[in-house]
């Protein structure tokens, strides 16, 4: 056996979000300078400071859901996160693979994959695999093969990139929706709607407008999903795992072998 591997490309969290920029999303280019209030500009000027906005932050609080075209088990996340590399949070896999608890300071990274993930990923040896870690964390370096892909998830500035590079598109056609709130704050609705996908972004009307929230449904696959954004620049709790709670990913290795 060659040890426990996190083989989960974690940056597809990503993926969820950039549904709602690359193929007729509702992100501008990053264009629009003017002081005028927020819903009194156009749906392409409130894209554009959106876009500027979500790419300036630091740091954000990220919670996605997406519901398989198939009506299964959805896939979410719900990760604290900086442009350094930091976070906290979980990731549901959706369907029988399971959830992982992660955090991540610097180049260390504790990850808690639940029972039901090493089922999934190692029938022969996830019950064995589950007890020896006892629902501890393990702990490793960001860059070992075993967890970076899954640290990648921690990865905000990429993140910000694809947002950039995915944002610049005309596809569809964009409209502007009345002012309204959500949870409580003033918020602008953008709509864009191209080939069958139908792609709302909700942006705070007072203070930096950024986005609070994306809504994809339909198109073809069809491909429902949420993305929730908040605690802009806010920086990621520092708490990590205490050592009782943590076993390293090498001697976990031993122990499994």
């Amino acid at each position: 056996m060659t040890g426990p591997h996190i083989g989960i490309h974690a940056t597809a969290w990503a993926a969820t979000v950039v549904l709602g920029l690359s193929s007729g999303g509702v992100l501008g280019a990053g264009t629009a300078r003017a002081d005028d209030p927020i819903d009194s500009l156009s749906a392409r000027q409130i894209a554009d400071r959106s876009s500027d906005a979500l790419r300036g932050a630091h740091s954000m609080h990220l919670s996605t859901r997406s519901t398989p075209a198939d009506g299964g088990t959805p896939t979410t996340l719900d990760l604290i996160v900086d442009r350094a590399g930091n976070c906290t949070g979980s990731l549901g896999l959706g369907g029988k693979q399971g959830s992982v608890r992660i955090v991540k300071r610097g180049d260390t990274v504790w990850v808690k994959p639940d029972a039901q993930f090493w089922k999934n990923r190692d029938p022969s040896v996830g019950s064995a695999l589950a007890a020896i870690l006892a629902g501890r964390y393990m702990k490793g370096s960001a860059s070992d093969p075993r967890l970076s892909n899954l640290a990648s998830a921690c990865d905000l500035a990429t993140f910000q990139k694809v947002v950039s590079d995915n944002a610049k598109t005309d596809k569809g056609t964009l409209t502007k929706g009345r002012k309204t709130t959500l949870a409580g704050t003033p918020v602008v609705p953008l709509v864009r709607a191209w080939h069958g996908q139908k792609v709302t972004m909700y942006v705070a009307a007072t203070g930096k407008p950024y986005p609070l929230r994306i809504d994809v449904t339909g198109g073809s696959p069809k491909a429902d999903a949420t993305v929730g954004f908040s605690a802009f620049d806010k920086p990621v709790p520092t708490t990590t795992p205490p050592p009782d709670e943590t076993v390293g990913i090498n001697a976990q290795e031993t122990r499994a072998t």
